[in-house]
Protein backbone atom coordinates (compact mmCIF):
# COMPACT_ATOMS: atom_id res chain seq x y z
CA UNK A 1 0.00 0.00 0.00
CA UNK A 2 1.38 3.65 -0.80
CA UNK A 3 2.26 5.73 1.84
CA UNK A 4 -0.35 8.23 3.29
CA UNK A 5 -3.28 6.10 1.55
CA UNK A 6 -5.33 4.48 4.11
CA UNK A 7 -7.17 1.24 3.59
CA UNK A 8 -11.01 2.81 3.52
CA UNK A 9 -9.43 5.14 0.61
CA UNK A 10 -8.63 1.92 -1.25
CA UNK A 11 -11.80 0.43 -0.70
CA UNK A 12 -13.75 3.73 -1.58
CA UNK A 13 -11.42 3.79 -4.90
CA UNK A 14 -12.11 -0.29 -6.01
CA UNK A 15 -15.88 0.08 -4.76
CA UNK A 16 -15.90 3.32 -7.51
CA UNK A 17 -14.07 1.64 -10.35
CA UNK A 18 -16.50 -1.57 -9.69
CA UNK A 19 -19.91 0.46 -9.93
CA UNK A 20 -18.10 2.53 -12.82
CA UNK A 21 -17.23 -0.88 -14.46
CA UNK A 22 -21.15 -1.94 -14.31
CA UNK A 23 -22.10 1.33 -15.49
CA UNK A 24 -20.31 1.12 -18.07
CA UNK A 25 -21.25 -2.45 -18.77
CA UNK A 26 -25.20 -1.56 -18.94
CA UNK A 27 -24.67 0.86 -21.44
CA UNK A 28 -22.70 -1.25 -23.82
CA UNK A 29 -25.36 -3.68 -23.61
CA UNK A 30 -28.22 -1.52 -24.19
CA UNK A 31 -26.60 -0.06 -27.08
CA UNK A 32 -25.97 -3.69 -28.27
CA UNK A 33 -29.74 -4.28 -27.81
CA UNK A 34 -31.22 -1.66 -29.70
CA UNK A 35 -29.44 -2.73 -32.73
CA UNK A 36 -30.56 -6.41 -31.82
CA UNK A 37 -34.23 -5.43 -31.14
CA UNK A 38 -36.58 -3.41 -32.97
CA UNK A 39 -38.33 -0.31 -30.93
CA UNK A 40 -41.27 -1.82 -28.95
CA UNK A 41 -39.96 -4.98 -29.09
CA UNK A 42 -42.13 -5.75 -26.05
CA UNK A 43 -40.81 -9.63 -25.16
CA UNK A 44 -37.36 -7.52 -25.51
CA UNK A 45 -38.30 -4.97 -22.90
CA UNK A 46 -39.63 -7.54 -20.24
CA UNK A 47 -36.65 -9.16 -20.74
CA UNK A 48 -34.25 -6.12 -20.00
CA UNK A 49 -37.02 -5.32 -17.51
CA UNK A 50 -36.91 -8.96 -15.85
CA UNK A 51 -32.90 -9.86 -15.37
CA UNK A 52 -31.16 -6.35 -16.44
CA UNK A 53 -29.71 -4.92 -19.29
CA UNK A 54 -26.37 -7.10 -19.57
CA UNK A 55 -28.41 -10.64 -18.70
CA UNK A 56 -30.82 -9.99 -21.24
CA UNK A 57 -27.78 -9.10 -23.95
CA UNK A 58 -26.25 -12.65 -22.73
CA UNK A 59 -29.78 -14.48 -22.92
CA UNK A 60 -30.86 -12.83 -26.55
CA UNK A 61 -27.60 -14.16 -27.90
CA UNK A 62 -27.54 -17.31 -26.79
CA UNK A 63 -24.37 -16.66 -24.13
CA UNK A 64 -26.83 -17.57 -21.10
CA UNK A 65 -29.34 -19.81 -20.69
CA UNK A 66 -32.78 -19.28 -19.39
CA UNK A 67 -35.50 -21.15 -17.79
CA UNK A 68 -39.28 -21.72 -17.68
CA UNK A 69 -39.46 -19.55 -14.04
CA UNK A 70 -37.81 -16.56 -16.60
CA UNK A 71 -40.83 -17.21 -19.49
CA UNK A 72 -43.24 -17.16 -16.33
CA UNK A 73 -42.00 -13.40 -15.24
CA UNK A 74 -41.71 -12.16 -19.45
CA UNK A 75 -45.27 -13.58 -19.37
CA UNK A 76 -46.45 -11.70 -16.60
CA UNK A 77 -44.89 -8.29 -17.37
CA UNK A 78 -46.45 -8.83 -21.00
CA UNK A 79 -49.72 -9.56 -19.13
CA UNK A 80 -49.39 -6.60 -16.36
CA UNK A 81 -48.43 -3.56 -19.43
CA UNK A 82 -51.21 -5.09 -21.23
CA UNK A 83 -49.94 -6.87 -23.83
CA UNK A 84 -50.19 -9.99 -25.68
CA UNK A 85 -51.96 -12.61 -23.24
CA UNK A 86 -49.60 -14.98 -24.82
CA UNK A 87 -46.32 -15.32 -26.60
CA UNK A 88 -44.60 -18.26 -28.34
CA UNK A 89 -41.42 -18.41 -25.63
CA UNK A 90 -38.04 -17.33 -25.52
CA UNK A 91 -36.63 -19.39 -27.99
CA UNK A 92 -39.23 -18.05 -31.03
CA UNK A 93 -37.51 -14.59 -30.25
CA UNK A 94 -34.24 -15.94 -30.29
CA UNK A 95 -34.69 -17.34 -33.69
CA UNK A 96 -36.25 -13.68 -34.44
CA UNK A 97 -33.08 -11.64 -33.08
CA UNK A 98 -30.40 -14.18 -34.09
CA UNK A 99 -30.10 -12.73 -37.95
CA UNK A 100 -28.75 -9.52 -36.37
CA UNK A 101 -25.95 -11.04 -33.55
CA UNK A 102 -23.46 -10.85 -35.67
CA UNK A 103 -23.69 -7.35 -36.60
CA UNK A 104 -23.43 -6.25 -33.10
CA UNK A 105 -20.78 -3.91 -32.00
CA UNK A 106 -21.36 -1.20 -29.81
CA UNK A 107 -18.10 -0.09 -29.45
CA UNK A 108 -18.09 0.91 -32.95
CA UNK A 109 -21.28 2.93 -32.87
CA UNK A 110 -20.34 4.69 -29.53
CA UNK A 111 -17.56 5.79 -31.66
CA UNK A 112 -19.84 7.00 -33.83
CA UNK A 113 -21.64 9.20 -31.89
CA UNK A 114 -18.50 10.52 -30.47
CA UNK A 115 -17.20 11.41 -33.88
CA UNK A 116 -20.51 13.27 -34.56
CA UNK A 117 -20.44 15.25 -31.04
CA UNK A 118 -22.97 13.26 -29.66
CA UNK A 119 -23.32 10.82 -27.06
CA UNK A 120 -26.10 7.79 -25.32
CA UNK A 121 -27.91 8.15 -22.22
CA UNK A 122 -29.70 5.61 -20.63
CA UNK A 123 -32.32 5.12 -17.52
CA UNK A 124 -30.49 6.11 -14.61
CA UNK A 125 -28.53 8.74 -16.33
CA UNK A 126 -28.65 12.58 -15.04
CA UNK A 127 -29.86 13.46 -18.73
CA UNK A 128 -32.52 10.79 -18.74
CA UNK A 129 -35.53 12.53 -19.44
CA UNK A 130 -37.62 11.03 -16.28
CA UNK A 131 -40.71 11.55 -18.27
CA UNK A 132 -40.43 8.72 -20.76
CA UNK A 133 -40.61 6.52 -17.12
CA UNK A 134 -44.16 7.14 -18.11
CA UNK A 135 -44.53 5.01 -20.90
CA UNK A 136 -43.76 2.15 -18.83
CA UNK A 137 -42.44 -1.11 -20.33
CA UNK A 138 -42.78 0.59 -23.69
CA UNK A 139 -39.96 3.01 -22.06
CA UNK A 140 -36.95 3.07 -25.06
CA UNK A 141 -33.40 1.51 -24.25
CA UNK A 142 -31.68 3.79 -24.70
CA UNK A 143 -31.81 7.34 -26.85
CA UNK A 144 -28.92 8.22 -29.47
CA UNK A 145 -28.58 12.02 -29.05
CA UNK A 146 -27.18 14.58 -31.38
CA UNK A 147 -26.48 17.97 -29.96
CA UNK A 148 -25.09 19.61 -27.15
CA UNK A 149 -24.39 18.15 -24.05
CA UNK A 150 -27.20 19.83 -21.78
CA UNK A 151 -30.16 19.05 -19.61
CA UNK A 152 -33.17 18.53 -21.68
CA UNK A 153 -36.43 20.11 -20.84
CA UNK A 154 -38.47 18.76 -18.51
CA UNK A 155 -42.00 17.92 -19.88
CA UNK A 156 -43.74 20.85 -18.41
CA UNK A 157 -41.36 22.80 -20.57
CA UNK A 158 -42.02 21.23 -23.74
CA UNK A 159 -44.82 21.31 -26.21
CA UNK A 160 -45.87 18.56 -28.98
CA UNK A 161 -46.69 19.96 -32.78
CA UNK A 162 -47.15 17.31 -35.11
CA UNK A 163 -49.28 17.19 -37.90
CA UNK A 164 -49.66 16.48 -42.05
CA UNK A 165 -46.49 15.91 -44.46
CA UNK A 166 -48.51 17.44 -47.16
CA UNK A 167 -49.31 20.50 -45.13
CA UNK A 168 -51.21 24.07 -46.24
CA UNK A 169 -50.21 27.03 -46.82
CA UNK A 170 -52.90 27.69 -43.33
CA UNK A 171 -51.34 24.86 -41.58
CA UNK A 172 -47.84 26.25 -42.47
CA UNK A 173 -48.77 29.42 -41.18
CA UNK A 174 -50.18 28.24 -37.98
CA UNK A 175 -47.62 26.28 -36.87
CA UNK A 176 -44.92 28.93 -37.50
CA UNK A 177 -46.85 31.12 -35.78
CA UNK A 178 -47.65 28.42 -32.70
CA UNK A 179 -43.58 27.26 -32.68
CA UNK A 180 -42.47 30.99 -32.51
CA UNK A 181 -44.68 32.04 -29.68
CA UNK A 182 -44.04 28.61 -27.56
CA UNK A 183 -40.15 29.17 -28.14
CA UNK A 184 -40.95 33.23 -27.44
CA UNK A 185 -42.32 32.07 -24.12
CA UNK A 186 -39.38 29.73 -23.57
CA UNK A 187 -40.77 26.14 -24.39
CA UNK A 188 -39.44 23.31 -26.12
CA UNK A 189 -40.81 22.49 -29.05
CA UNK A 190 -40.47 18.69 -30.56
CA UNK A 191 -41.32 17.14 -33.37
CA UNK A 192 -40.55 14.88 -35.67
CA UNK A 193 -38.02 16.07 -38.64
CA UNK A 194 -40.60 15.46 -41.35
CA UNK A 195 -41.53 17.39 -43.90
CA UNK A 196 -44.76 19.32 -43.46
CA UNK A 197 -45.86 20.41 -40.53
CA UNK A 198 -42.90 19.17 -38.32
CA UNK A 199 -40.38 21.37 -40.29
CA UNK A 200 -42.34 24.52 -39.83
CA UNK A 201 -42.88 23.34 -36.36
CA UNK A 202 -38.75 23.32 -35.71
CA UNK A 203 -38.18 26.40 -38.11
CA UNK A 204 -40.99 28.57 -35.91
CA UNK A 205 -38.97 27.06 -32.51
CA UNK A 206 -35.25 27.82 -34.30
CA UNK A 207 -36.73 31.30 -34.71
CA UNK A 208 -38.13 32.23 -31.75
CA UNK A 209 -36.42 30.32 -29.09
CA UNK A 210 -34.85 31.67 -26.05
CA UNK A 211 -34.18 28.42 -24.21
CA UNK A 212 -31.20 26.56 -24.20
CA UNK A 213 -33.19 23.52 -26.19
CA UNK A 214 -35.53 25.46 -28.26
CA UNK A 215 -36.57 22.65 -29.99
CA UNK A 216 -35.86 18.67 -30.44
CA UNK A 217 -36.22 16.40 -33.79
CA UNK A 218 -37.16 12.73 -32.91
CA UNK A 219 -35.96 10.75 -35.48
CA UNK A 220 -37.15 7.51 -36.91
CA UNK A 221 -33.85 6.26 -38.39
CA UNK A 222 -30.12 6.99 -37.13
CA UNK A 223 -28.97 10.38 -36.05
CA UNK A 224 -25.88 9.98 -38.47
CA UNK A 225 -27.91 10.70 -41.21
CA UNK A 226 -30.59 13.33 -41.75
CA UNK A 227 -33.86 11.99 -42.92
CA UNK A 228 -35.38 13.30 -45.20
CA UNK A 229 -32.76 14.65 -46.68
CA UNK A 230 -34.81 17.57 -48.27
CA UNK A 231 -34.40 19.02 -44.32
CA UNK A 232 -30.91 17.96 -44.04
CA UNK A 233 -30.24 21.83 -42.94
CA UNK A 234 -33.21 21.97 -41.09
CA UNK A 235 -32.28 19.21 -39.25
CA UNK A 236 -28.20 20.36 -38.75
CA UNK A 237 -29.45 23.30 -37.30
CA UNK A 238 -31.85 21.81 -35.13
CA UNK A 239 -28.82 19.49 -33.61
CA UNK A 240 -26.92 22.52 -33.61
CA UNK A 241 -28.71 24.43 -31.47
CA UNK A 242 -31.53 22.15 -29.94
CA UNK A 243 -31.12 18.33 -30.31
CA UNK A 244 -31.69 15.18 -32.54
CA UNK A 245 -32.68 11.80 -30.95
CA UNK A 246 -33.54 8.21 -31.85
CA UNK A 247 -33.94 5.15 -29.97
CA UNK A 248 -32.63 3.10 -32.97
CA UNK A 249 -28.59 3.04 -33.24
CA UNK A 250 -26.80 5.27 -36.19
CA UNK A 251 -27.04 3.79 -39.91
CA UNK A 252 -30.57 2.43 -38.87
CA UNK A 253 -32.65 3.33 -41.94
CA UNK A 254 -36.41 5.00 -40.86
CA UNK A 255 -38.94 2.25 -42.03
CA UNK A 256 -42.87 2.66 -41.38
CA UNK A 257 -42.79 1.16 -38.23
CA UNK A 258 -39.93 3.42 -36.97
CA UNK A 259 -42.07 6.03 -37.53
CA UNK A 260 -45.34 4.72 -36.03
CA UNK A 261 -43.11 3.71 -32.80
CA UNK A 262 -40.83 6.80 -32.57
CA UNK A 263 -44.84 8.65 -32.00
CA UNK A 264 -44.67 7.61 -28.63
CA UNK A 265 -41.26 9.31 -27.55
CA UNK A 266 -42.54 12.44 -29.18
CA UNK A 267 -45.84 12.25 -26.97
CA UNK A 268 -44.10 11.37 -23.69
CA UNK A 269 -41.25 13.81 -23.86
CA UNK A 270 -44.13 16.44 -23.91
CA UNK A 271 -46.74 18.01 -21.39
CA UNK A 272 -49.11 18.48 -24.47
CA UNK A 273 -49.73 17.44 -27.88
CA UNK A 274 -51.10 19.62 -30.36
CA UNK A 275 -51.98 18.57 -33.58
CA UNK A 276 -52.34 20.93 -36.26
CA UNK A 277 -53.38 19.73 -39.47
CA UNK A 278 -54.34 15.86 -39.90
CA UNK A 279 -55.64 13.89 -42.80
CA UNK A 280 -58.28 11.12 -41.77
CA UNK A 281 -55.39 8.42 -41.09
CA UNK A 282 -52.49 10.66 -40.66
CA UNK A 283 -49.73 9.63 -38.29
CA UNK A 284 -50.13 12.03 -36.24
CA UNK A 285 -53.03 10.77 -35.01
CA UNK A 286 -51.08 7.85 -33.12
CA UNK A 287 -48.89 10.28 -31.92
CA UNK A 288 -52.03 11.62 -30.21
CA UNK A 289 -53.57 8.06 -29.08
CA UNK A 290 -50.08 7.58 -27.59
CA UNK A 291 -50.71 11.01 -25.74
CA UNK A 292 -53.86 10.12 -24.31
CA UNK A 293 -52.72 6.66 -23.77
CA UNK A 294 -50.35 8.14 -21.05
CA UNK A 295 -52.33 10.54 -19.54
CA UNK A 296 -51.03 13.35 -21.48
CA UNK A 297 -53.46 16.21 -22.90
CA UNK A 298 -54.16 16.27 -26.51
CA UNK A 299 -55.26 19.49 -28.48
CA UNK A 300 -55.75 20.38 -32.33
CA UNK A 301 -56.65 23.31 -34.12
CA UNK A 302 -59.71 23.31 -36.48
CA UNK A 303 -59.44 24.19 -39.94
CA UNK A 304 -62.17 24.57 -42.95
CA UNK A 305 -64.60 21.88 -43.03
CA UNK A 306 -63.50 21.46 -46.95
CA UNK A 307 -60.19 20.39 -46.02
CA UNK A 308 -58.84 16.98 -45.94
CA UNK A 309 -55.89 17.82 -44.48
CA UNK A 310 -57.87 18.94 -40.90
CA UNK A 311 -60.43 15.88 -41.44
CA UNK A 312 -58.15 14.46 -38.46
CA UNK A 313 -58.37 16.77 -36.24
CA UNK A 314 -62.16 17.63 -36.66
CA UNK A 315 -62.44 13.78 -36.19
CA UNK A 316 -60.68 14.12 -32.65
CA UNK A 317 -62.74 17.09 -31.54
CA UNK A 318 -65.80 15.07 -32.24
CA UNK A 319 -64.75 11.90 -30.24
CA UNK A 320 -63.94 13.67 -27.54
CA UNK A 321 -60.13 13.07 -27.63
CA UNK A 322 -59.08 16.69 -27.84
CA UNK A 323 -59.15 20.20 -26.88
CA UNK A 324 -59.53 22.96 -29.00
CA UNK A 325 -56.83 25.17 -29.64
CA UNK A 326 -56.48 28.86 -31.37
CA UNK A 327 -53.41 30.87 -29.95
CA UNK A 328 -50.00 30.12 -27.70
CA UNK A 329 -51.87 31.01 -24.86
CA UNK A 330 -54.35 28.64 -24.67
CA UNK A 331 -51.35 25.92 -25.17
CA UNK A 332 -49.68 27.21 -22.35
CA UNK A 333 -52.62 27.37 -20.23
CA UNK A 334 -52.95 23.27 -21.13
CA UNK A 335 -49.48 23.33 -20.42
CA UNK A 336 -50.26 24.15 -16.60
CA UNK A 337 -48.71 27.51 -16.90
CA UNK A 338 -51.49 30.03 -16.64
CA UNK A 339 -50.44 33.44 -18.30
CA UNK A 340 -46.99 34.40 -19.59
CA UNK A 341 -44.25 32.48 -18.74
CA UNK A 342 -40.66 33.58 -19.02
CA UNK A 343 -37.42 32.00 -18.58
CA UNK A 344 -36.28 32.92 -15.39
CA UNK A 345 -39.82 31.06 -13.21
CA UNK A 346 -39.50 28.37 -16.19
CA UNK A 347 -38.34 26.12 -13.20
CA UNK A 348 -40.23 27.09 -10.85
CA UNK A 349 -42.25 24.62 -8.62
CA UNK A 350 -45.78 25.51 -8.45
CA UNK A 351 -48.20 24.59 -5.98
CA UNK A 352 -50.21 21.43 -6.17
CA UNK A 353 -53.22 23.07 -6.06
CA UNK A 354 -52.41 26.64 -8.18
CA UNK A 355 -54.60 27.64 -10.88
CA UNK A 356 -57.40 24.83 -10.52
CA UNK A 357 -60.45 25.26 -12.19
CA UNK A 358 -63.56 25.10 -10.70
CA UNK A 359 -64.33 21.48 -12.80
CA UNK A 360 -60.40 20.62 -12.00
CA UNK A 361 -61.44 20.69 -8.10
CA UNK A 362 -65.26 18.60 -8.65
CA UNK A 363 -63.34 15.79 -10.82
CA UNK A 364 -60.18 16.23 -8.03
CA UNK A 365 -63.00 15.57 -5.65
CA UNK A 366 -64.58 12.51 -7.57
CA UNK A 367 -61.56 10.92 -7.71
CA UNK A 368 -61.30 7.96 -5.48
CA UNK A 369 -57.87 7.37 -3.24
CA UNK A 370 -57.48 3.61 -3.47
CA UNK A 371 -59.42 1.75 -6.46
CA UNK A 372 -59.24 3.77 -9.90
CA UNK A 373 -62.12 4.86 -11.37
CA UNK A 374 -63.18 4.75 -15.15
CA UNK A 375 -64.23 8.00 -17.14
CA UNK A 376 -67.66 7.05 -17.83
CA UNK A 377 -67.93 6.27 -13.91
CA UNK A 378 -66.64 9.97 -13.29
CA UNK A 379 -68.65 11.38 -15.58
CA UNK A 380 -71.95 10.38 -12.95
CA UNK A 381 -69.96 11.09 -9.93
CA UNK A 382 -68.26 14.93 -10.92
CA UNK A 383 -71.66 15.97 -13.10
CA UNK A 384 -68.69 16.78 -16.21
CA UNK A 385 -69.03 15.82 -19.77
CA UNK A 386 -66.86 12.81 -21.15
CA UNK A 387 -64.69 15.86 -22.79
CA UNK A 388 -64.23 18.24 -20.04
CA UNK A 389 -63.08 15.03 -18.05
CA UNK A 390 -60.43 13.81 -20.01
CA UNK A 391 -59.65 17.34 -20.12
CA UNK A 392 -59.37 17.57 -16.30
CA UNK A 393 -57.61 13.97 -16.00
CA UNK A 394 -55.04 15.28 -18.17
CA UNK A 395 -54.07 18.60 -16.36
CA UNK A 396 -54.64 16.59 -12.66
CA UNK A 397 -51.96 13.89 -14.07
CA UNK A 398 -49.29 16.63 -14.90
CA UNK A 399 -49.31 18.49 -11.31
CA UNK A 400 -48.93 14.95 -10.72
CA UNK A 401 -52.59 15.21 -8.58
CA UNK A 402 -53.59 12.47 -10.28
CA UNK A 403 -52.69 9.14 -11.68
CA UNK A 404 -53.77 6.49 -14.52
CA UNK A 405 -54.20 2.67 -14.24
CA UNK A 406 -54.65 0.59 -17.47
CA UNK A 407 -56.97 3.32 -18.52
CA UNK A 408 -58.82 4.26 -15.09
CA UNK A 409 -57.81 7.11 -12.85
CA UNK A 410 -57.36 7.47 -9.44
CA UNK A 411 -56.12 10.50 -6.94
CA UNK A 412 -52.77 10.54 -5.92
CA UNK A 413 -51.36 10.61 -2.13
CA UNK A 414 -49.88 13.96 -1.80
CA UNK A 415 -53.67 15.58 -3.62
Amino acid sequence: MKDNVTKDEVTTEGTNAAVLGKQEKERLARAALARLMEPQDSVGLALVHAVGAVDALGIATGELAAGARLEQEISTLLSESGGQASWPGLTASKRRWAPRVPDLAPDRDLETMKRLGGRLIVPGDELWPEQLSDLGLQEPLCLWWRGHEQPLPSMRQTIALVGSRDSTSYGASVTGDLAYGLAQRGYCVVSGGAYGIDAHAHRGALRGGVANVPTIAVMAGGVDRFYPSGNEDLLRAVANQGAAISEVPPGSAPTRYRFLQRNRLIAALAAVTVVVEARWRSGALNTAHHAESIGRVVATVPGSIHSANSAGCHRLLRDGGAICVTDVGEIAELAGRNGEVTVSDKDSPAAPHDGLSLEDLILLDALPLRSASSVEKLTVVAGLSPESVRAGLGRLGLLGLASSERGAWKRTKNA
